[in-house]
């Protein structure tokens, strides 16, 4: 997916003069770049100081241990999986390739590979992510667990061959400040975490090779940080894994500089980047929690070194793990917001470890738990080692007595009835910054479960690049549990990471304290000079949660959507659709009664256009069954949808 001109204007009119100043200033310093690779500057008789406390690998619970050690494993095989793409190459992998489109990415100057061109580069997701090197904490880990050396002469292996691959300002891995700031805060927990290992400063610190690469990396993200109306989760990213490397690896001389810097860009974006409910800005769920992994990961490599942390800094992160707690369902999932990547901060554990379980788990060992808080099951390795380092916070800090419901800054409000039902309804405005990056064409959505299980699901996201229609389905307000009017979307999108046009949203009436029912109600503009209202109330006693969408305005086509959750089954009659599905064994069933003022269809993985799909993770679409009502209204037109569960 190549960018054409017309997108490159429409980026420049989403920019202010300052940010378009940044971009001179950095394409100026890109050209002098090229003219030579400058050496780093002499070290001798550095040393790796910051080991994990005595105590701490002890601590790690055997089931964590057990669970670890199998993926570990299971990596040894040289068998890996990313973004529902198997990889068996990994025993000795081509770092520069890509096994969905089976091309390799060139190894030109950083600064002229076409990184969101997959038909020159491939899928660059595929090619990033296991340079992440995510998968080396993994083995890491099994080794300073186990002491067994054969997970760290592959973990050393792959470390050498990938920095003899990937030269400074060569290829697809020196595009993405991201992609430096995560592989950074890897790089920093292999070395902690095989310390006890006879190899472990000859792969470091007495390694020049890697001293190069340590230092090319900082000088780079000290140079490109994302500015303006990029600065999201990727200045966080980068922010915390230059913390982390200037804390961990401060051999250098400008290592306090760029240390004193990382720690105020750290602060500055995660206050920028999050509502003060703690919500993430991007209202992205998954980008919540990277963001929240970096931060904590940051403050533990600065608690290490000594380094002073702005209280701000702990402030947003206790507040984000509060607003997490406070969203989850009852099986602790957190909404289907937003794009969703699949991105980590730090992974210390395999993927039978709940991700979401996992951070709060560490946010309870740092800030402590609120009364009100959900238990976590299950235990995991990167709690106790992470927790270890980081100073504990939250006495004495104002937090919520109960479970809010309702974050009235991002327009996001839960709510929930009896039977473990959970609906969120979003009444939040459209995006972070002014191009929105992350954000979907789903104001005044819903997301129903049931015991958690999607029953009205949020189709989740797919892919970014290479495959715009279906980049723009799961995007798209057709895409959402929501009204779509005239076949457009409420907001206008200007490529796969623009929205050059923002709905805005208006939360007119929220009420969860109500003794028989749970009511929110909002509207917005999207369609103007047509408005788009929409009532949602979760009744305790009758088991429903009854929809009504109100359309008033000029005479337009619509099309309402109800997406239903991958393991539900539809049989639609007319305007009723009886849903069945199976949780632990045991058979659901709800009715769901849909607006006789409109014809409904029941679609299911339909491709030309794209209809019907559920989006389990980053790369993988599975058919679900999606309702849709089409009809036309003129003046004032009521829908009135009711859900309702049985026993």
């Amino acid at each position: 997916m190549s960018m054409s001109a017309g997108w490159y204007l429409r980026r420049l009119s989403r920019m202010g003069p300052r940010e378009a100043g940044g971009r001179a200033a950095d394409a100026v310093r890109r050209r002098r770049w090229r003219s030579a690779l400058p050496e780093r500057p002499p070290v001798t008789g550095v040393r790796f100081t910051a080991v994990l406390p005595e105590g701490a690998l002890a601590a790690v619970d055997p089931d964590a241990v057990k669970r670890l050690v199998a993926e570990a494993d299971r990596l040894m095989t040289g068998r890996a999986e990313f973004f529902g793409v198997v990889r068996d190459d990994m025993a000795d992998p081509d770092w520069q390739f890509d096994p969905k489109t089976r091309r390799r990415a060139p190894l030109d100057h950083a600064f002229d590979v076409p990184y969101r061109d997959e038909g020159t580069v491939g899928d660059v997701k595929q090619i990033w992510e296991p340079s992440r090197h995510q998968y080396l904490t993994v083995l890491a880990a099994a080794y300073a667990l186990t002491g067994n050396d054969r997970y760290a002469e592959r973990v050393a292996a792959h470390l050498r061959s990938w920095w003899e691959a990937n030269p400074p300002l060569r290829g697809a891995h020196w595009v993405s400040g991201i992609e430096l700031g995560i592989r950074l805060l890897s790089w920093v927990w292999i070395r902690r975490l095989l310390d006890g290992w006879a190899g472990a400063a000859a792969l470091f610190e007495e390694n020049p090779v890697a001293l190069d690469q340590i230092w090319h990396h900082q000088r780079w993200l000290a140079a490109f940080p994302s500015r303006g109306s990029s600065a999201n989760n990727h200045a966080v990213a980068e922010a915390a894994g230059q913390l982390a490397a200037s804390c961990a690896f401060g051999w250098f001389p400008y290592s306090p500089r760029w240390r004193a810097d990382a720690l105020r860009g750290l602060d500055r974006h995660l206050r920028a980047n999050t509502f003060l409910s703690g919500i993430n800005r991007e209202l992205a769920s998954e980008y919540h929690g990277l963001v929240l992994e970096l931060g904590l990961a940051a403050v533990a490599e600065a608690d290490a070194a000594g380094a002073t942390v702005p209280e701000t800094t702990r402030l947003v992160l206790l507040r984000m793990t509060d607003a997490l707690a406070a969203v989850v369902d009852n099986r602790l999932r957190p909404p289907r917001q937003g794009d969703a990547d699949d991105g980590h901060g730090l992974v210390l554990d395999g993927p039978d470890t709940d991700r979401w379980g996992s951070l709060l788990a560490t946010g309870e060992a740092v800030f402590g738990r609120l009364a009100w808080w959900p238990e976590v099951p299950g235990a995991d390795v990167r709690t106790p080692l992470l927790a270890s380092l980081v100073q504990p916070y939250g006495e004495g800090v104002a937090r919520p007595e109960s479970r809010p419901a309702h974050f009235a800054d991002a327009g996001l409000t839960v709510l929930r009835g009896p039977g473990e039902i959970w609906c969120r309804c979003d009444g939040g405005p459209h995006g972070f910054l002014s191009i929105a990056a992350h954000a979907h064409a789903d104001a005044l959505s819903v997301e129903v479960r049931h015991d958690g299980v999607d029953v009205l699901a949020d189709p989740g996201t797919y892919c970014y690049h290479g495959q715009p229609e279906w980049r723009s389905y799961f995007r798209s307000t057709l895409g959402h549990n929501t009204l779509e009017a005239d076949g457009r979307d409420q907001s206008v999108s200007g490529g796969p990471f623009l929205w050059t046009r923002h709905a805005v949203t208006r939360v007119l009436k929220v009420d969860t304290d109500g003794e028989e029912q749970a009511r929110w109600c909002a509207e917005h503009d999207g369609y103007r000079p047509l408005l788009h209202r929409r009532q949602v109330d979760v009744t305790y006693g009758s088991r429903e949660v009854r929809v009504v969408d109100t359309v008033s305005g000029d005479r337009r086509e619509v099309r309402l959507a109800f997406h239903l959750g991958p393991s539900v089954t539809a049989e639609l009659e007319g305007s009723r659709a009886r849903l069945t599905w199976t949780r632990d064994g045991e058979d659901r069933s709800a009715v769901l009664d849909l607006p006789d003022g409109l014809t409904w269809r029941a679609h299911r993985g339909e491709s030309e256009p794209p209809l019907g799909w559920y989006s389990p993770g980053f790369g993988r679409k599975v058919p679900s069954t999606t309702l849709v009502g089409s009809g036309s209204v003129d003046g004032t037109a009521e829908f009135t949808t009711v859900l309702g569960f049985d026993g």
